[in-house]
């Protein structure tokens, strides 16, 4: 055995505990019953404490040590990503690390409870806590500019708050103008063609035949219900998928599942032998969101998209049978203002990011306490979007991210945006893959996605593998440009 192999052997079990702390966190947020959430928490903070031991003990660092030593050919790539991470990990104590899974575990059903009772102060001694731990975890870990930035680096490799701030400050003021003008355009647009009888189990009909049609493997994944959407991975073959049913718009659903099926393309592509190592994960959410907003965006609101399956979607819901192509695709296309990010069109949706990363640097520099968040994210929202929140539930407690102890993630969700429509320009100059798209067949495109995105783990950077792909790092050219051909 090569002391790769030896190291191998430990992430692999190291892995299994992942697999089974993934599982009861999946079982949390779709069938437990509330009851249980305390035992649930003990459950995922004991396999967070022994994750942790596994990947920081002395019997990994000798491996680790060893298998650098031994250089072995093509291992370079899982042997720099094992060792940053095994440098992160080694600056939390094991106690910090249990006390932050059970944190987030009771956090979640607070979350949800206080979600549906419009009552943040219930949830503000949770998120408090969530937010000391964060402050620890990022003074441990260390940074260079400020303590977001340590927190950011753990969901996109490299990245740092000076960079992503610079981002956002220069698309600020261009998605403002494009939403501004892509909601007067809209107002002559009627979403009403939408609305009507959905059941539930037509939508899971039509989901699932999408989800299939695009590439996603039933034999390894599934879909199911919970309160806010999310797509978890519990092993090589097991990717699952969730969304939430309005049963008067069955866009709601569909567009769910069309980006966490996106989420479910990537995980299912990456090697899944090597699913223990660097080489078969992803390599950032920004890289990861850009799978789920080109599914959802760039192909799911096209036409050949809707050309193919407008017509099977008037056979499960009646109200259709009367509605144009053309109207349909205004109406899903169509720019409003909207309190909920995750039903934001994409004209506005970059707004809602900015939002909460101001919140959030705000928070991690002290510079509002807890109790103050309500206020300040009304008093953003006026300013971006010209209206303010009737409640809190539509207001700061509508993402789930906080709860999960997920400070830090949000500003992922733009670098999605921006990297779907570069990956999407790029795809789109093969001619095979373009010509294939406009007969909606997606699977050359998904081919392009899995050579050039899943295929390399993380054995690339986000901005290595960007270049890769595309020939220069993330850039918000493309995306504007996608902004204003939709919108404009």
């Amino acid at each position: 055995m090569s002391a790769f192999d030896e190291l191998s052997r430990i992430l692999r079990e190291r892995h299994l505990y992942g697999s089974a702390a993934a599982t009861l966190g999946w079982d949390q947020e779709t069938y437990l019953p509330p009851a249980g959430v305390e035992h649930r928490a003990a459950q995922l903070a004991l396999l967070s404490g022994k994750i942790h031991a596994l990947g920081t003990d002395d019997a990994f660092r000798a491996a680790l040590e060893a298998a650098e030593d031994e250089g072995l050919p093509g291992q370079q790539a899982n042997l720099r990503e094992i060792r940053h991470h095994f440098d992160r990990a080694t600056r939390l104590p094991q106690a910090l690390v249990e006390e932050d899974s059970r944190a987030s575990s009771l956090a979640k059903a607070a979350w949800a409870r206080a979600r549906a009772e419009n009552d943040f102060p219930s949830f503000a001694p949770h998120l408090e806590k969530l937010l000391g731990i964060a402050r620890e975890k990022a003074e441990a870990w260390g940074y260079e500019d400020e303590p977001y930035s340590a927190l950011l680096s753990g969901y996109e490799r490299a990245a740092t708050t000076t960079e992503v701030a610079g981002i956002l400050e220069t698309l600020r003021p261009q998605v403002a103008e494009i939403a501004a003008a892509a909601v007067e355009r809209s107002e002559a647009v009627s979403a009403d063609c939408l609305h009507g009888p959905a059941p539930v189990e037509a939508q899971q009909t039509l989901n699932r035949e999408v989800a299939e049609s695009l590439g996603f493997d039933f034999g390894s994944g599934r879909i199911d219900a919970t309160a806010h959407p999310f797509c978890t991975t519990l092993g090589p073959a097991d990717v699952r998928l969730t969304t939430r049913y309005d049963e008067a718009d069955f866009t709601s659903s569909l567009f769910g599942i069309l980006h966490e099926a996106g989420h479910g393309l990537y995980e299912q592509g990456l090697p899944g032998d090597d699913a223990h190592l660097p080489s078969g994960s992803s390599v950032s959410l920004g890289i990861h969101e850009s799978q789920s907003r080109l599914w959802e965006n760039h192909v799911g609101r096209s036409r050949p998209f809707w050309e193919k399956w407008l017509p099977r979607a008037r056979e499960l819901f009646r109200h259709l049978r009367a509605v144009e192509l053309d109207d349909f695709l205004a109406a899903i296309n169509r720019a409003g203002y909207s309190f909920i990010r995750v039903e934001a069109d994409e004209a506005t949706y970059d707004l809602h990011i900015i939002l909460r990363f101001l919140i959030e640097r705000r928070l991690l520099n002290g510079e509002i306490r807890v109790d103050e968040v309500p206020a300040a994210w009304n008093e953003l929202f006026e300013e971006l979007f010209g209206m303010s929140p009737s409640s809190d539930a539509e207001g700061c407690l509508q993402d789930i991210h906080w709860a999960m102890g997920g400070l830090g993630y949000f500003p992922t969700y733009t670098l999605g945006n921006l990297n779907a429509a570069q990956l999407f320009r790029s795809a789109m100059a093969d001619a095979g893959v373009s010509a294939a798209f406009a007969r909606a067949d997606t699977a050359p495109l998904l081919a392009w996605m899995h050579d050039q995105v899943h295929a390399k783990g993380a054995t690339l950077l986000p901005q290595e593998l960007m270049e890769s792909a595309t020939g220069t790092p993330t850039r918000p050219d493309a995306y504007l440009t996608h902004l204003r051909e939709r919108f404009l």
